[in-house]
């Protein structure tokens, strides 16, 4: 059949339909997904489009639609590996559905994230995906009124606006337990920023856990950090240098761990044999660290995936859920029991 359509012309809306046996409109109905045709219609069109390579005029079809099938992301440090891994779930749910991303960074700035959130409405997207972020939840509401919002690490919601948020608490205490029933007492906390709400609630499930154990809360022994490798490492020489005694280290997140993984080694001090180490988040490196790393587990690519499935639902007027898997405590070779 593809000889009737010229073969150094590009394939239009009516080639498929001339190929197919339909009409034009019927094509076009077919695309859009608001077609109630017969199996066997539906089936020639597929096939003259796939016969034919035809691939449709998304700019035509947005105008038609008043869609533009691009989906906004807010993200704070596109470099992470946390973010990175989330944005893979997003990505997969939007190719999917045949969407589109535009990818910013606000860099943990209030300002600039909000600067961000008005440049992509600006350019039309259909909604928004925050990934975690600074701007206040009433400007997130604020925002959800002209475009769908989906955001994670907070806890608001109206009619345009879903959010997840997990619960950095409970997996503090999960990893604080895991060391404690390993026999450790003196536990050092790398900690994230203070103006960071998830570094502060894993440090509030730190200090929880700790008087859960009726054990002492060395304030000593919590150093804080800036959630990336570089601090980890600091960290470690400077409760060093404080000749604290500690059998054991919790990093805020995964990355501090490594960083703080490294110093150990460079003092010549074994892991686990002489120091056990936890992280939190579970980003796909702490398999392949030496040893692999012990942390919790949250799930940021179904974190991702459940965002851009809601976003979706929401532009579609169709019911959201936003449930996740738990997080989870991943044992594997940097704790052991202490002697």
């Amino acid at each position: 059949m593809i000889d009737k359509v010229k073969i150094n012309s590009p394939v239009t809306l009516l080639d498929v339909a001339r190929v197919s046996g339909v009409s034009p409109s019927t094509v076009s109905r077919i695309l859009n997904s608001t077609a109630k045709v017969s199996d066997a219609k539906r089936q020639a069109v597929e096939s003259a489009i796939a016969e034919l390579k035809f691939e449709p005029n998304q700019l035509a079809q947005s105008l038609k639609s008043g869609k533009s099938m691009t989906i906004g992301i807010v993200v704070q440090d596109i470099a992470s590996p946390f973010f990175s891994e989330a944005l893979r779930g997003v990505d997969d749910v939007l190719n999917a559905q045949q969407y589109a991303s535009v990818i910013v960074s606000g860099h943990w700035n209030a300002q600039e994230e909000a600067d961000r959130i008005r440049l992509l409405i600006a350019r039309k997207i259909d909604g928004l995906i925050l990934l975690s972020g600074h701007i206040a939840d009433e400007d997130v509401l604020r925002f959800s009124e002209q475009r769908p919002i989906v955001a994670t690490g907070r806890n608001v919601s109206s009619n345009t606006v879903k959010s997840v948020k997990i619960d950095n608490e409970m997996g503090a205490i999960l990893a604080m337990r895991h060391l404690i029933e390993l026999g450790h007492r003196h536990i050092a906390f790398i900690a994230g920023p203070d103006n960071n709400p998830d570094a502060s609630e894993r440090l509030a499930g730190y200090r929880r856990a700790l008087e859960e154990a009726q054990l002492p809360i060395e304030e000593k022994l919590i150093i804080e950090g800036d959630l990336h490798e570089a601090s980890g490492l600091i960290a470690i020489n400077r409760l060093f240098e404080s000749q604290q005694k500690f059998s054991a280290v919790f990093a805020v997140n995964d990355q501090t761990a490594y960083g703080a993984r490294l110093s150990l080694y460079r003092k010549g001090i074994r892991v686990p044999d002489d120091m056990s180490i936890i992280g939190f988040d579970d980003l796909p490196n702490s398999l392949y660290t030496t040893p692999p790393l012990t942390t919790v587990r949250q799930p940021l690519y179904e974190m991702g995936q459940a965002a851009a499935t809601a976003l979706i639902n929401i532009i579609n007027g169709k019911p959201t859920d936003m449930d996740l898997p738990p997080l989870e405590l991943v044992v594997r070779e940097t704790t052991r029991r202490l002697r």
